[in-house]
C-alpha cells in the first residue's frame, strides 16, 4: 500500500516525500507542476502529473494504485495574491479539495492529512496560539484553508472520512542533503527573499510595515524547518492509521522573531550587509503569529530537531548558494 502525496513536487511536499522514502514507505506523487518542480520529486516515488480538480485523472490514479492514505499539499498559498485574486483561491483550494474528497469517498479511501495554516486564526487573541482559539482569518488564503477544514469535517460526518489538519507557521530551510529546497516564482517567503540579496539577485529587502505593536515595529512570525514539518505529516498519518480521531494540530517552534531579527540572523550567516528598506504594510498581515505545539508533541510524539533560527537560515543558505536559480538553469 502506498501513500499519495498531492503537491509532492512543491516545497513542503517534496521534503515530506523524501522523509517517507527514507522511512521505507511506498510513495505516489501527484502534482500539476504549476508551482512545483519535476526535479524536486524523489526518484523512487511514482509520479503522476495531474490537477486535483480533474476528477477523471484522480479516479484513474486511485484505480491504478493501492493508496492507503493521502497527504494533501495541493493548494495556492500566497496571502497577497489571495487578496487580489480571491476566486483563484476558491477554485484551486476549495473546489480542488471538493473534487479530491469526492474521488476519495468513491474509492473508499478514508484517511487524509491536510496542510492547513496559521492564517486560519487571523489576529490572534493570545500568544502562543492554541488549537481551540478563535479562527477569524484576515485574508482569503486563510479563509479557504479554514473552509477546507470545515469541508473535511462535514465529509467525515457523512462518509466516515478521518482527517488531521496541520496548522503551521512559516516553513523555511532546506533538506540536509542539499538536493531539494525552497524555490518559488515569484518568491514570497521572507528567508529566501532576504537571501536573494547576498546572491546578487536583488539590491535590498523590503520590510512591509514598521508600525506594528511589536518590539521593533515589524511583524513577528514563528519559523519552523521544513524537515520538521515533513516529519509531523508522517506522524499525523500514522496517528490516523492507528485509529486516531479527527484532529487539528499547530506546528511551530513556539518562539517568534521579528522581520528585522530574521534579517540580522541572515547577515550573520551570510556575512553580507543585506540592506533593508521600509515599505507600507501588506493587506491581511497579522502583527504576530506564534504557535503552541504542545498538543502535537504530546499526542503525535513530534520532536522538532531544528529549533535554532541560525541553523534554519544556514540550511536555506546552503541550498540557495548551490541552486541560485532554484531547479532551473540560468
Amino acid at each position: 500500500m502506498a501513500i499519495l502525496v498531492l503537491g509532492g513536487a512543491g516545497y513542503i511536499g517534496s521534503h515530506t516525500v523524501y522523509e517517507l522514502i527514507d522511512a521505507g514507505r511506498e510513495v505516489v506523487v501527484a502534482d500539476n507542476l504549476q508551482t512545483g518542480f519535476r526535479a524536486a520529486v524523489h526518484p523512487k516515488a511514482k509520479f503522476y502529473q495531474l490537477d486535483i480538480r480533474d476528477r477523471k485523472a484522480l479516479d484513474a490514479l486511485f484505480e491504478a494504485e493501492q493508496i492507503d492514505g493521502v497527504i494533501h499539499f495541493a493548494a495556492s498559498s500566497q496571502v497577497g495574491e489571495s487578496m487580489s485574486d480571491p476566486l483563484k483561491y476558491y477554485d484551486n483550494n476549495l473546489h480542488g479539495t471538493m473534487v479530491l474528497l469526492q474521488s476519495m469517498v468513491a474509492h473508499g479511501i478514508d484517511k487524509i492529512v491536510f496542510s492547513s495554516t496559521a492564517a486560519t486564526y487571523g489576529e490572534p487573541e493570545r500568544v502562543p496560539i492554541l488549537e481551540d482559539d478563535t479562527t477569524c482569518p484576515t485574508n482569503c488564503y486563510g479563509q479557504t484553508k479554514l473552509d477546507m477544514e470545515h469541508m473535511m469535517g462535514w465529509v467525515s460526518r457523512a462518509h466516515g472520512l478521518k482527517y488531521v489538519a496541520l496548522r503551521y507557521f512559516n516553513a523555511c530551510g532546506a533538506h540536509a542533503s542539499g538536493k531539494i529546497g525552497e524555490a518559488h516564482n515569484p518568491e514570497t517567503h521572507l528567508i529566501p527573499i532576504i537571501l536573494q540579496v547576498p546572491l546578487g539577485q536583488r539590491e535590498m529587502v523590503s520590510v512591509f510595515g514598521d508600525d506594528y505593536p511589536t518590539k521593533d515595529g515589524t511583524c513577528i512570525r514563528d519559523y519552523i524547518h521544513v524537515t520538521d514539518l515533513a516529519q509531523a505529516h508522517i506522524l499525523a498519518l500514522d496517528y490516523l492509521m492507528n485509529g486516531g480521531e479527527n484532529n487539528v494540530f499547530n506546528l511551530g517552534n513556539g518562539v517568534g522573531f521579528t522581520v528585522k531579527e530574521v534579517i540580522d540572523v541572515a547577515r550573520e550567516v551570510t556575512g553580507h550587509p543585506i540592506p533593508a528598506k521600509m515599505a507600507p504594510r501588506r493587506a491581511g498581515d497579522p502583527a504576530q503569529l506564534i504557535a503552541s505545539s504542545e498538543k502535537a508533541v504530546r499526542v503525535l510524539g513530534w520532536k522538532p530537531e531544528y529549533n535554532d533560527l541560525s541553523t534554519i537560515v544556514a540550511s536555506a543558505w546552503a541550498w540557495h548558494k548551490s541552486h541560485p536559480h532554484g531547479y532551473t538553469e540560468g
